[in-house]
């Protein structure tokens, strides 16, 4: 690859992780789910590194990152600072720093996978993407946690 299709996948891909965030936070799960590849994986993680959930699959995608959702919740995500590692023409990997904010209405009852009304967090995104037919996918992405606030 030279310099200039190097520096166009680059682009590509902070596109693609900002049509993620935004949505995420339009609350669009079929439309994110489709950002990846069919059988990508999406597995965020809790501040002690351990697995809050695990994702295989554009359906288990938009169902489980969907139950986060719902009449009333607002949902607000930032990405900063992206390290994108371009790899071949067809993969790349990268790391976002990242923050997100879920507010859920006054009602709304903690489960164990939610257990919050309001969350505040702050971490990293570790993405590994792959292009086909000339489209750039997320095939893996891992979210991991620096800091989480919950209110109830």
């Amino acid at each position: 690859m030279d310099a200039v299709e190097r520096l166009s996948a680059t682009e590509d891909l902070r596109r693609l992780m900002a049509r993620y965030v935004r949505y995420a936070d339009h609350q669009r799960w079929k439309d994110l789910a489709g950002l990846f590849t069919p059988d990508g994986t999406f597995t965020p993680h809790k501040p002690d590194g351990s697995v809050w959930f695990r994702m295989e699959g554009r359906e288990k995608i938009a169902e489980t990152v969907g139950a986060s959702g719902g009449p009333g919740v607002t949902l607000v995500h930032h990405l900063f600072s992206d390290e994108i590692d371009v790899d071949s023409a067809t993969t790349a990997h990268g790391v976002w720093a990242m923050e997100d904010i879920i507010t859920r209405p006054e009602n709304a009852e903690a489960s164990e996978n939610i257990p919050f009304r309001r969350m505040h967090g702050f971490g990293h995104y570790h993405a590994r993407f792959a292009k086909t037919n000339g489209t750039w996918f997320i095939a893996e992405l891992k979210q991991t946690r620096v800091r989480l606030d919950f209110t109830d």
